[in-house]
């Protein structure tokens, strides 16, 4: 398999990962390390310590540190100066020789954004490249990669042909593309788009961005999502499909609670969206997007036209059935 298989996994998605599943896998993404006081802290991560049985079970993987996520500060701030920067790199060099990891992964939600109720400033434009040439530098030949939001405003608020310069790869976070911030109901992560959406970002047109961005394909992940978003007070129109809902899309059950209790049960109807190549659960008042064996086969098949490098999804634990991976993997050999 020439292509990269890439799984996000905290603690718990560690705890419940297979030796079946870990040979499937090219990278696990380890989440989440966090910035405190301007250095790498990894307190909390109880999965370093679980590591070895992914290396037995799979020599050749990947085990990279991401740092960040939604809500996670102190990038803004530790990147303002050349001092901090170096001063987080090298505890981040401490952390990875001190677990024998094989790289670090950056996900700073977002640069020049307090989206997330985090500090931010016009700087983090060029700190943000600073940062990530920094890492390059000290990482060597070990990895070095981001995920980027889907978005224009992270094309706009970065520099992407000389962050990805720095990078091994670059992680599109193709998914949360209709997210807690929009009440329109549609797919969170589609690869095109649905007849008549002319506003929602899909696979394709992020992959685009960032490729007229200065990313080379070569060094594209798309992303896949193991859980849903879920909007209610949908108004019964068009089986709810862009319609405005009362609630904005939150966070929804992962696949295993979907494919238990809705998919197929309890007054839920699976429709398939044949435009945007994705399925969303409907019950007359609830719009459900996720992503399913079929529509993943859909961008696995993409990425490879493209010449892009791989595939990553969010979480592992998400779906202890094993269903979405398995697709991923079989549709990727």
């Amino acid at each position: 398999m020439k292509n990269l298989l890439l799984g996000y996994a905290g603690n718990s998605g560690i705890a419940q990962m297979t030796k079946e599943q870990a040979r499937m896998l090219t990278h696990v993404n380890l989440a989440f390390g966090h910035v405190v006081d301007g250095l790498l802290s990894v307190e909390g991560l109880t999965a370093l310590h679980d590591l070895n049985k992914l290396r037995e079970w799979n020599p050749d993987i990947k085990i990279v540190l991401s740092v960040g996520g939604w809500t996670s500060g102190g990038f803004s701030e530790m990147a303002m100066t050349e001092e901090g920067r170096q001063a987080f790199v090298d505890s981040a060099m401490k952390v990875l020789d001190q677990y024998h990891l094989d790289g670090i992964d950056i996900d700073w939600e977002y640069p020049c954004s307090s989206a997330a109720g985090i500090a931010s400033s016009p700087k983090d434009r060029e700190n943000f490249t600073f940062l990530m040439q920094a890492l390059r530098k000290a990482a060597g030949k070990r990895i070095v990669s981001i995920a980027a939001g889907a978005g224009a405003y992270f094309v706009r608020d970065t520099e992407m042909d000389l962050v990805a310069e720095a990078c091994d790869y670059v992680q599109l976070m193709t998914y949360d593309m209709r997210s807690g911030f929009d009440h329109q109901a549609g797919h969170h992560a589609a690869l095109d788009a649905s007849l008549g959406d002319e506003t929602g970002m899909t696979v394709r047109r992020t992959v685009e961005l960032f490729k007229n961005a200065g990313v080379p394909k070569e060094k594209i992940v798309i992303g896949a999502a193991f859980y849903s978003r879920r909007w209610t007070g949908v108004p019964n129109v068009s089986k709810g499909l862009l319609q405005q809902a009362e609630s904005v899309g939150n966070y929804g059950p992962g696949y295993a609670e979907l494919t238990r209790d809705y998919i197929g049960k309890n007054g839920w109807e699976t429709i398939w969206d044949e435009a945007a190549k994705a399925p969303y659960l409907w019950n007359g008042s609830e719009f459900i997007s996720y992503d399913d064996p079929e529509s993943l086969k859909y961008k696995c098949e993409y990425l490879k036209e493209e010449g892009l490098l791989g595939i990553m999804y969010w979480e592992h634990s998400t779906d202890d059935t094993g269903t979405l991976l398995n697709a991923l993997y079989n549709t990727l050999k």
